[in-house]
């Protein structure tokens, strides 16, 4: 596994970020608009927090006795967790929600009020995954499950020859493996690494508040519903189908932005560079999917332009329908790489044949 604190990108060339920085300012400053959330998505901000709580306040009141109304309202809670994952708290914890950084900081945290972790969510995604994009054995993205084989320059095994037909059903774990292990297991790892000593981040004190988040998570989300719903069996079965749903929206979101057939997986060299620059590398590890569906572009926080979200982090996704056109054509101005899918349907069809060949080949 390749030394994250020993690996170096190509910085010579850096005319393409030059000139799309420059691009993107002027744009922002001319419509005099803050690079950070408006009014629209404060509004969406509220619907998702609402598709999440309201249908749990139902249950929770023991008034519904019907166990199919029942799991209607967990399944409402499995799209608004899917929701506050990917319109909330991802643009929170990037700090691109507000220039405030204690506005981002809270609503950072409601990834805990899901069963996640901001801490280790912040060093899978922004400090690994954005950073070393499709980069086998430093990007964790490509390393979710030992099942699947995401990347070339990982091992094959017999049973990744059927990985196209099972994978459906391991996306719809995702969400239950975080809440239950894997921040655990992440949170020791990154100790190990040295990624928490790096963030100034205290160990024993990010355990112990880890475990008080879990508890709390499971007291409120399983407990309550145990205890005071109509059927302790309807609340027990509701829990594994909201996080089925939100779990398997989340990971074909996040699949198909980049193991797909038209993405590149780079390879760390023997002195530990990589080929491009950051910026180019995101082109090359990165693809947008559906950019013209507005409802879906709504519902999935942007995450469709991937492109322009690895680009710039650091501006809310509300902006990026915007400053597409203005990504697509400087990365064609320096012959880089735009890729896109017309529709969803075709990045998912794309994944498909992706894990299919790698299965086998």
């Amino acid at each position: 596994m390749p030394d994250f604190k020993h690996i170096k990108f190509d910085n010579r060339n850096t005319e393409f970020v030059k000139s799309l920085r420059k691009k993107v300012n002027t744009y922002f400053k001319e419509k005099e608009i803050s690079k950070h959330a408006n009014y629209n998505m404060v509004i969406k901000t509220i619907v998702m927090i609402a598709i999440y709580f309201v249908p749990f306040g139902f249950i929770i009141s023991g008034t519904v006795e019907s166990w199919w109304v029942n799991f209607i309202f967990w399944s409402f809670m499995g799209f608004g967790m899917a929701g506050i994952g990917m319109c909330v708290m991802h643009d929170a914890n990037h700090g691109s929600y507000s220039k405030n950084k204690n506005i981002n900081t809270i609503l950072g945290y409601f990834i805990h009020l899901v069963g996640g972790s901001a801490t280790n969510w912040k060093l899978q995604h922004n400090v690994l995954h954005h950073t070393y994009t499709n980069v086998s054995g430093m990007d964790e993205d490509l390393e979710s499950d030992p099942l699947m084989r995401f990347s070339p320059d990982q091992e094959r095994k017999k049973l990744h020859r059927f990985q196209h037909i099972y994978a459906w059903f391991l996306y719809s774990l995702m969400t239950i493996s975080w809440s239950v292990n894997k921040d655990f297991s992440q949170l020791v790892r990154y100790r190990k690494k040295g990624l928490l000593s790096m963030q100034r981040i205290n160990f024993s004190k990010e355990m112990i508040f880890l475990i008080c988040s879990k508890l709390f998570y499971y007291g409120y989300v399983l407990v309550l519903p145990l205890v005071f719903a109509s059927s302790w069996w309807s609340a027990l079965i509701g829990y594994f189908i909201m996080h089925f749903i939100a779990g398997f929206v989340l990971a074909i979101v996040f699949q198909c932005a980049h193991v797909v057939e038209n993405t590149e997986y780079p390879k760390v060299t023997e002195t530990g560079n990589l080929q491009h620059n950051m910026y180019a590398h995101q082109l090359f590890t990165t693809s947008n999917f559906a950019t013209k569906s507005r409802i879906f572009s709504w519902f999935i926080g942007g995450l469709n332009f991937q492109v322009e979200h690895h680009l710039f982090p650091n501006i809310c996704h509300v902006h990026y329908k915007k400053i597409s056109p203005i990504v697509k054509e400087t990365a064609l101005e320096f012959g880089l790489p735009y890729n896109n899918f017309k529709t969803f349907l075709g990045a998912l069809m794309c994944h498909t044949r992706h894990l299919k060949r790698l299965g086998t080949s």
